[in-house]
């Protein structure tokens, strides 16, 4: 029988009470749940709300129920409705009425807030964990391919050469600061709601400091209505999970992208592809692809959070029990993809000669032109002009800029000399660029030397 139901006549529907039932989903928070009774029942202690002897007895039987349900021997059914009530019915069978002290000063509503929290503190850090491995593997291949340049990309069209290490060191810091964003969101979410029982609080002489202490939060949520109704910090860590997923679906595109026989850049190993039913000479890049595919699901995520929240008026209502699945999926979705997109990136194998020969007949160091023509006085956006012509001339011709003759650079402008060839070379165009953060193989050697830096022990 319910533990709420003495007011009713009726039992409630079995349809009902399997429609309403979220505990195939709750229990997952059973160590959540057991954690922040253990904390409640040492604070009523404390409080001499129950008696020391009555505290050990409900600590103990706590700690039984735990290892039963690890072990699988404690019924989770729909019929338990959801992980608080299992585990109270199961301290009430062991226990008697003591077990029925447990739930003093304190409601479901408060208890699945605090679950929540707890859970969702667990999962940033173990994301923030994954996105670091991920982080290390990129810099890895960055260290590996230092030397190797690649044609950079603006409208997926070629447009300057850079080195490779620098194009995977943007990935680096893409999820850096994802890492950042589950740091500050882990804050806002740090602050302990038990306490502040069904919306407005208890008669009962609770110390809801002292509970939020023990389970290691900065501090309460002041008040009680907010305690309850707030699922911002679940929005917010989904929220989160969108941004690192956008970012892994990125890569992903891209690893798709260098691995097909058009670029004929990356191999993944055979361990990470998979081949085809019909075409014997197939190696896809599945996970990549599923890595991009989960991106949607994702921020399907964040969108059911949104709208389970976007009309519920003050406090607690029943459609938040509906924001488990999308909190799961989201944590699960991320930490996986995080996972074997390292493990896939680390036996990647580029090719490292792949773009150096072709870019030396390419336009690619068009801007080296104009900037050339800068540093003889000419205007940038003269020099530019100058320079499109150039290009077009090429594309006539089918030749790249370093097959054009100095008489022919000389006709387009007399500011032109001998030298201007060794700024055609892609690898001198690399080693020119001069500011921060730039492409240049010193700025690189910087940047990994930094990250090297920020990952030691």
């Amino acid at each position: 029988m319910p533990l709420w139901d003495s007011r009713f006549k009726k039992p409630l529907a079995d349809i009902a009470l399997r429609f309403s039932s979220s505990i195939d989903l709750d229990r997952r928070l059973f160590k959540e749940d057991i954690h922040g009774s253990l904390a409640h029942v040492q604070m009523l202690v404390a409080k001499h709300i129950l008696r020391e002897n009555e505290g050990r007895r409900i600590v103990r039987a706590l700690k039984e129920i735990q290892k039963e349900i690890e072990r699988g021997k404690l019924d989770l059914s729909w019929r338990q409705e959801d992980i608080h009530l299992a585990v109270e019915s199961r301290l009430i069978k062991k226990l008697g009425p003591l077990g029925g002290k447990l739930h003093t000063g304190r409601s479901r509503n408060d208890q699945v807030a605090l679950d929540e929290r707890l859970y969702l503190r667990s999962a940033a850090d173990h994301i923030r964990k994954a996105i670091r491995i991920l982080q290390r593997a990129l810099l890895k291949q960055a260290e590996k391919n230092r030397d190797v340049i690649v044609p950079g990309y603006t409208h997926l069209q070629r447009a300057q050469p850079i080195l490779f290490a620098h194009h995977l060191l943007a990935y680096v810091s893409m999820f850096q600061r994802d890492s950042d964003r589950f740091v500050d969101s882990r804050d806002r979410m740090n602050k302990s709601p038990l306490g502040a029982a069904a919306l407005a609080g208890t008669p009962f002489p609770i110390d809801r400091e002292r509970v939020a202490r023990r389970l290691g939060f900065d501090g309460i949520i002041e008040n009680s209505i907010d305690a309850v109704s707030d699922r911002d910090y679940l929005v917010e860590f989904i929220s989160c999970c969108a941004v690192t997923m956008m970012h892994l679906s990125r890569l992903a595109e891209e690893i798709a992208l260098w691995s097909s026989q058009e670029w004929n850049f990356a191999e993944i190993d055979d361990t990470f592809t998979t081949g085809s039913s019909i075409m014997p000479q197939k190696k896809n890049p599945d996970i990549a692809e599923l890595v991009r595919g989960k991106t949607g699901r994702v921020y399907g995520d964040l969108v059911n959070a949104l709208t389970i929240m976007k009309g519920l008026p003050l406090a607690y209502n029943r459609d938040m029990q509906e924001d488990k699945l999308p909190m799961f999926d989201a944590a699960d979705t991320v930490r996986e993809s995080l996972n074997i997109l390292a493990e896939m990136l680390s036996t990647t194998k580029f090719n490292k000669k792949r773009f150096e020969v072709e870019l030396q007949k390419s336009s690619s160091t068009a801007t080296e032109i104009a900037d050339y023509l800068v540093r003889k006085d000419i205007p940038f956006r003269e020099a530019h002009r100058i320079a499109g012509k150039l290009v077009r001339h090429c594309i006539d011709r089918g030749i790249g800029l370093s097959d054009v003759s100095l008489k022919e650079y000389q006709k387009y402008s007399a500011a032109f000399n001998s030298d201007i060839f060794k700024f055609l070379d892609p690898r001198s165009s690399i080693r020119q660029k001069k500011s921060s953060g730039s492409t240049s193989p010193e700025e690189v050697k910087k940047q990994i030397r930094k990250w090297k830096r920020r990952f030691s022990p």
